[in-house]
């Protein structure tokens, strides 16, 4: 007969954001407890890595697909776009969409034909 495995004790493991070790991407470090009376282990520490190309402001451990740029508001000269949940990291609490803005940059205005050239063309 096989021998039943002893079901723990332990609750689920609960982790902490991930702290970088420099700046604010990159290898870092972070915290994991959890209960249980008969637990061996209540707390341990773990590498992780927060990549330095997500959009941090939305949470280090937080991945969106973003849709391409909308058109420029002429009004506040910025265009926007939004993101979807893509992935969350360690059961991160993240938003399930997000809409970010930026600057428009330089406005293309439609340039003027050459008047120097249409003056030589009619001598």
């Amino acid at each position: 007969p096989e021998k039943k495995a002893k079901k723990s004790d332990c609750g689920e493991w609960q982790w902490s954001v991930c702290v970088p070790t420099n700046g604010d991407c990159g290898l870092g470090t972070r915290e994991g407890t959890r209960t249980g009376a008969e637990c061996k282990q209540t707390t341990k520490t773990q590498k992780c890595k927060i990549p330095c190309n997500w959009k941090k402001q939305f949470g280090a451990e937080c991945k969106y697909q973003f849709q391409a740029w909308g058109e420029c508001d002429l009004n506040t000269a910025l265009k926007t776009r939004t993101g979807n949940l893509k992935r969350a990291l360690h059961n991160a609490d993240c938003q399930k969409t997000v809409t970010i803005s930026k600057p428009c940059g330089k406005l293309t205005k439609p340039k003027p034909q050459g008047k120097f050239h249409l003056l030589g063309a009619a001598r």
